[in-house]
């Protein structure tokens, strides 16, 4: 148990605070431990303080180069000790992917600022929770790591939201997945675009990898740059701009409008057939169960998957002593598959690294 709530405490990054005073001016006034100038600028980007709309997006997250931000926002009341300050923003930084874990602890902290008016008692409980997983307080209330289960930050999400605005079309998303594509997101607020994005990984379940996803991103020369490093990902933004960006995107999800667009270059490797409409209509009919969880659906697709790679095992060798399977091109083309079958299995070969190079 002790060496579990280590490596749970190991993965906090650092905490900041930055302010809005009454003269509109928006600063970053302290962090612990220190940060590169480069993360602070990117974290003022992200907290809505900077915006020049009034709008207050109460918690917002995401990722820049494998280091993950969290960011709650609140208005100063007339009451607190905070006299010269409108508003203030709490960031984590972090190694993990936990929403409502970070959500949760950034609440405690803000409180402790309204009280308190000074950083001291946030660094505290930030210590604590470093150390032991654990920060105490009456007033401001409790909090535990251990509560927040990574799995449960997975399933968090809704796949049945998703297939019900897109219905067949989902298995587009599947595909993209599947075969690591880059998938862009756009929608006017952010929080549907968190929403949207964080769940979107759940569709290639067996990988369970949540560094594919950057929910927040603007369109700064740094961030996309960062961005496009990465082989495939979900990728979100609220500038329609990204649009017009399509050395950015292989698959374009504008979220408001419910519509996806395969980008022209994208189009080849995902060219759709017979087994795409059958993962389709899986999906479609397990997301309209209104029997089934949102967990069942996702266990119902990561079945299908398996399915898939299952058919893809007499096509591959292995190789390495052992230590790798690669696709007998030759054995699949004599299998002959329908076209748009052997295809994807090819590139999803590709995709899994499979290829003998």
């Amino acid at each position: 148990m002790a060496a579990a709530e280590a490596a749970d405490t190991q993965l906090l990054l650092g905490v900041g605070l930055i302010e809005k005073d009454t003269n509109g001016e928006v600063l970053w006034v302290w962090c612990y431990p220190s940060t590169t100038a480069a993360l602070r600028t990117l974290l003022l980007r992200k907290c809505c303080l900077t915006d020049e709309g009034e709008l207050l997006h109460p918690f917002v997250f995401g990722q820049y180069r494998r280091t993950w931000f969290y960011i709650t926002t609140v208005e100063v009341p007339d009451s607190s000790v905070l006299k010269k300050v409108t508003h203030f923003s709490i960031v984590l930084t972090a190694k993990d992917f936990n929403p409502e874990k970070y959500a949760a602890f950034t609440r405690i902290l803000c409180r402790m600022y309204l009280k308190h008016g000074s950083p001291v008692k946030m660094m505290e409980s930030y210590i604590a929770v470093l150390t032991k997983g654990i920060c105490q307080s009456e007033e401001n209330g409790s909090f535990l790591s251990k509560d927040f289960d990574a799995r449960k930050a997975y399933l968090a999400g809704s796949i049945k939201d998703i297939v019900s605005q897109f219905g067949m079309e989902t298995v587009i998303l599947h595909m993209a997945l599947m075969l690591k594509k880059r998938v862009v997101v756009y929608h006017p607020k952010i929080e549907a675009v968190q929403e949207f994005t964080r769940t979107l990984p759940a569709l290639v379940w067996h990988r369970q990898d949540w560094t594919i996803l950057h929910s927040y991103v603007h369109l700064s020369a740094d961030e996309l740059e960062a961005l496009q490093m990465c082989t495939g990902y979900v990728a979100g933004f609220v500038d329609l701009e990204v649009s017009n960006r399509p050395d950015l995107y292989d698959v374009f999800v504008n979220l408001a409008e419910s519509e996806i667009t395969i980008a022209p270059l994208a189009k080849e490797s995902m060219t759709m057939g017979k087994l795409h409409k059958e993962i389709g209509q899986l999906i479609v009919q397990s997301a309209e169960d209104p029997d089934k969880s949102d967990s069942q659906v996702i266990q119902d697709i990561a079945l299908k998957t398996k399915e898939i790679f299952t058919s893809l095992a007499p096509f591959s060798e292995v190789v390495d002593d052992g230590r790798k399977r690669v696709l007998n091109l030759e054995a699949l083309k004599q299998k002959r598959f329908p076209p748009a079958t052997e295809n994807f299995l090819y590139h999803l070969a590709a995709a899994e690294q499979m290829l003998k190079i």
